[in-house]
């Protein structure tokens, strides 16, 4: 994660201040607000209702200007940020002509010969206008439905301006009669995943970026690396990333043309020179290798010191200017990130990093030592014809001698974040922005703030908004349980950040116009997990000792951290790296975890499954408290003390409390099972019945313990199946596993 605790006390009391204090003033109203918004996310800047509609039919034409066919930009479509088109008009006339007909079953031909549209046609133009800018277009379907920008970006987004309307249509063939000129409020609208500590499947990458296209949001960030993954996979350094959970060249180059398709730049980062356990590691170049290396007591307190690379050492900045060199060219965006942030200010009295300032005459402070490094690979990258970006951060250490290069831009996680904080370099704000869906950061962005009050700032230095979702402690999340909390809030970055004018509506009612719209076309269905319904269980955490699993590297100082495997499915667990669950010799086969702390937890990232379905554990509980949360989600939890009874039970979170007859006993261990049908709950302790309630909710799988209530005793042996186990079978798994 981009923080240390002590800064993240700081950017939540920021943001929360931010969001007390008045809204600031917003532009007046415009045309969008007296008539009501198109059925389109993100909103038109500017839209003149005409009244009516104008139909596709069966006699509908893609009609192509001619001196478009071959180009992707004129003059003044040319911009660094987000980078050239790479999509001809050819290739995008024929694009639409597919997406048409997904979405209405119409064949249009496409013609690009000197042709006069007529009504219900579909008219792109490439047009030499510097008022659209790359990405700005004009729409007018008050006949022929006509389209024109200064580069197929701006082409592009016309037509999904185009495309949203039919889908929004219950004909799916009626377009609003209308005339828009419509150009974005920021350059950069960006969507980041951390990839580092989580491998995300190909399919889902290019699910997201046509979701990206279809709402015109213009770069994905992959950073590439963190402590605990190294995701690019090259010959030319063996050793570094796992091939079965990493990307080749050519999945990135087939990333890049789908992403060239969607006018989505793909925007890498590899973070260094702290965050790079899995690359010290892999090369023997971080502060705790060698001779008189640093210790604990240089480094955040919950990692090694192999955690940030010596710097100090010039054939460890060689490896890293390897790297960089070598993965700039895997890519085309404008932007490169290094990451460079959160780099511990106690390193500085490392004896090895106090030998080094002393001899060095470039250098005398830590500030200086980082700000010479940032400077030393934006060399790199610049030759490579890109510019670096990082974290913010170093602006806070002092650095006489050494200051970033000027065309470095800063990715501004600390406040608000909606201004500009660093002087003399062009910033993207992430602050509000994100996404961190495990108990111990539990961040999400405030989506009423971020509709209703945000107004994105249009300052010279600041290029533009980033969502960021970091995988801190869900390294093993399914890709689904990212999406189901990125999907509303990506949605506002891009209707936001797009238009920044006052919004003509509440949250609610984007969130219908959103949800009206549905997916764009293309998208493929994620594959669901088969339903095991043999007996045999889904999910199996032991709590016994276990290495992560190949592609992860354990960059935490013991014990934090703890990996919970899964013996029976493909949904490990991780703790969290403060008042985190110990390992205990005493459980009930093997080890155990111990829990004495709200807020020790443990991360799965799955997604609740709908009943029928069970799930047993054994717990030994050492002390009453008002609530025990054994598994949770965002919906709902199974309590192994409700609130307000003591007793077990399960909550609906918004909806009810509910309770069995059964309190749990202090002291010795306990094997309960809860089975779940549609509409009845019967909670089992021992193997035998001791209470049903006449409901149920969807098996919880995001986390064992809430932000605020977690177990307090031992936890062993905690199994789930995707069926209803009968009193029999539940019975027989008692005995399996009876003291």
């Amino acid at each position: 994660m981009r923080r240390s605790l002590p800064v993240l006390i700081a950017v939540l009391v920021a943001l929360f201040g931010s969001l007390l204090a008045p809204a600031a003033a917003a532009p007046a109203p415009g045309p969008l607000a007296d008539g009501g918004p198109p059925p389109v996310v993100p909103r038109p800047s500017l839209w003149e209702d005409l009244g009516g509609t104008v139909d596709l039919t069966s006699r509908s034409r893609i009609l192509l200007d001619p001196g478009s066919r071959a180009r992707t930009t004129t003059e003044a479509g040319r911009q660094e940020l987000p980078g050239p088109a790479r999509q001809t008009g050819q290739s995008l006339a024929e694009q639409v002509q597919a997406d048409i007909r997904s979405v209405t079953g119409l064949r249009l031909t496409i013609s690009s010969g000197h042709v006069k549209p007529r009504p219900g046609d579909i008219h792109l133009r490439l047009t030499d206008d510097a008022e659209l800018g790359a990405e700005g277009y004009r729409l007018d379907s008050s006949s022929a439905i006509s389209i024109e920008a200064a580069s197929t970006h701006g082409l592009f987004y016309g037509t999904r301006t185009l495309l949203q309307t039919l889908r929004a249509d219950s004909s799916h063939r009626a377009v609003p009669r209308a005339r828009s000129t419509d150009v974005p409020t920021q350059q950069v609208r960006m969507v980041q995943l951390d990839a580092g500590r989580k491998y995300w499947e190909m399919d889902y990458l290019e699910n997201l970026i046509r979701r990206m296209g279809d709402m015109k949001l213009n770069t994905l960030f992959l950073q590439l690396s963190d402590s605990e993954g190294f995701r690019l996979y090259s010959p030319k350094f063996p050793g570094l990333a796992e091939r079965n959970y990493s990307y080749s060249r050519a999945d990135i180059e087939r990333l890049k043309a789908l992403a060239a398709r969607q006018h989505v730049q793909i925007m890498p980062g590899i973070d260094v020179p702290g965050h790079a356990t899995v690359i010290s590691e892999a090369f023997g170049i971080g502060f705790g290798s060698g001779a008189n290396p640093c210790t604990g007591a240089h480094t955040h307190s919950h990692l090694t010191p192999d955690w940030i690379i010596d710097i100090t050492d010039r054939d460890a900045v060689e490896v890293t200017k390897r790297l960089v060199a070598e993965f700039t060219d895997w890519f085309d965006a404008p932007l490169f990130s290094i990451g460079a942030d959160e780099l511990p200010g106690q390193l500085a009295e490392c004896p090895r990093v106090k030998r080094h300032l002393a001899e060095d005459p470039d250098v005398s402070t830590l500030g200086d030592l980082l700000n010479g490094y940032i400077n030393t690979l934006d060399d790199v990258v610049t030759a490579h014809g890109k510019r670096t970006a990082i974290y913010n951060g170093t602006e806070h250490l002092a650095a006489p001698q050494q200051q970033v290069h000027s065309p470095v831009v800063f990715l501004t996680w600390e406040g608000t974040g909606t201004d500009p904080v660093i002087p003399g370099h062009d910033e993207i704000a992430i602050g509000p922005f994100y996404v961190t869906p495990n108990n111990y950061h539990n961040l999400y962005p405030d989506e009423r703030w971020m509709y209703e009050r945000w107004v994105p700032n249009t300052a010279d230095d600041m290029l533009g908004s980033g969502l960021m979702n970091w995988a801190d402690y869900n390294f093993w999340a399914e890709d689904r349980y990212f999406e189901q909390v990125m999907a509303a809030p990506r949605a506002l970055l891009a209707d936001r950040a797009w238009n920044g004018s006052a919004v003509p509506d509440t949250l609610a009612g984007f969130r219908a116009r959103t949800a009206a719209l549905g997916d764009p076309p293309g998208i493929t269905t994620e594959p669901q997990p088969p339903r095991t319904d043999d007996g045999h269980p889904s999910h199996h955490w032991t709590f016994d000792a276990a290495s992560y699993p190949a592609g992860w590297t354990y960059a935490s100082s013991p014990p934090h951290t703890i990996m919970a495997e899964d013996v029976a499915g493909d949904l490990p667990g991780t703790t969290y790296i403060i008042n985190n669950p110990t390992l205990v010799e005493d459980g009930v086969r093997g080890q155990a975890f111990r829990f004495d702390h709200n807020r020790d937890g443990v991360g799965f990232g799955g997604t609740d499954i709908a009943a029928p379905w069970t799930a047993s554990a054994w717990v030994k509980l050492t002390a009453t408290t008002s609530d025990q949360v054994l598994l949770s989600s965002r919906t709902g939890a199974l309590k192994l003390q409700q609130y307000g009874s003591g007793k077990v039970g399960f909550t609906r979170f918004g909806d009810a409390d509910h309770s069995f007859g059964y309190t749990v006993p202090l002291n010795r261990w306990v094997h309960l099972t809860w089975v779940a049908e549609p509409d009845r709950t019967t909670l089992y302790a021992d193997g035998e019945p001791v209470g049903a309630v006449n409901a149920s909710i969807p098996l919880p799988l995001r986390s064992i313990g809430t932000p605020s209530a977690s177990l307090r005793g031992d936890l062993d042996e905690l199994v789930t199946w995707d069926e209803a186990l009968t009193p029999a079978q539940v019975q027989q798994h008692y005995a399996a596993y009876g003291r």
